[in-house]
């Protein structure tokens, strides 16, 4: 399922219309993007929890030539799936 998808599914659900829909998802995505990238975690009970993850620098190779190079720390997004989604997917 892509975004508009997605927005036509909220738009006959929520009998709105599709360009409110695609407003609301979009309003919805913004907020968690902005309180994510302030370092904030995002938990919608059921469905999972966005946080910011850290990661320490360590040592790879480079693909093409295969020579070691240090791979610097940095920041990432997860996602720690909640209970009833879970539920779903292994159902």
């Amino acid at each position: 399922m892509r975004k508009p998808d997605l927005a036509a599914a909220i738009a006959a659900k929520a009998e709105l219309s599709k360009d409110k829909a695609n407003d609301v998802l979009n309003a919805v995505l913004d907020e968690i993007t902005g309180a994510v990238a302030k370092g904030d975690s995002v938990s919608l009970i059921g469905f999972g929890t966005f946080s910011v993850r850290e990661r320490s620098a360590r040592m790879g190779k480079n693909p093409q030539t295969g020579e070691p190079m240090e791979i610097p720390a940095s920041k990432t997004v997860g996602f720690k799936v909640g209970k009833k989604l879970k539920d779903a997917v292994d159902n």
